[in-house]
């Protein structure tokens, strides 16, 4: 390290380096909000595409545990991390809201993620009704532009 620095940040009462730290994290936190607010890529999806349930079907009563079965027309599965035209992985929206397109689907208890290019799960719900609905994601996780999602369904848990 350049003595100048060292006598630097000696004098501001700092350790050798302690300077250098400080403006790597200021320049950090200096460009966090520009890249924040830059949208992330999205795949193309191309134009007829249909991510649809084989099973259940809508206003189904089932007993839990439910094995769900994704259907997909005009583009292929492949796993997240894969980067092959015209395909994605299957994300399963339990009991909530499509999310964001820009940023990657979240990997709760309501975005269940079949990464591996899974076309069906099992899940365990409690007894009631329940919403669910397909999402394709991209390599990354991300929607495709335009998302490619099925009908959102209700299903009755007895």
């Amino acid at each position: 390290m350049d003595r100048t620095v060292e006598r630097n940040a000696a004098s501001l009462g700092g350790r050798p380096g302690r300077s250098r730290m400080v403006l790597a994290v200021a320049s950090l936190v200096w460009a966090l909000p520009a890249f924040a607010q830059s949208p992330l890529p999205r795949t193309p999806s191309p134009e007829g595409v249909t991510l649809y349930f084989i099973s259940p079907s809508e206003g189904e009563a089932l007993k839990s545990p439910v094995t769900v079965r994704f259907g997909l027309s005009g583009m292929g599965v492949a796993p997240a991390g894969v980067d092959f035209a015209k395909t994605g992985h299957h994300h399963l929206i339990v009991d909530a809201v499509l999310p964001a397109v820009d940023a990657p689907i979240p990997a709760d208890e309501h975005h269940v993620h079949f990464g591996a290019g899974q076309t069906q799960g099992v899940l365990e719900l409690p007894p009631g009704e329940h919403h669910l609905q397909l999402l394709l994601g991209d390599k990354n996780h991300i929607p495709h532009d335009p998302p490619v999602a099925s009908e959102r369904i209700q299903i009755t848990i007895e």
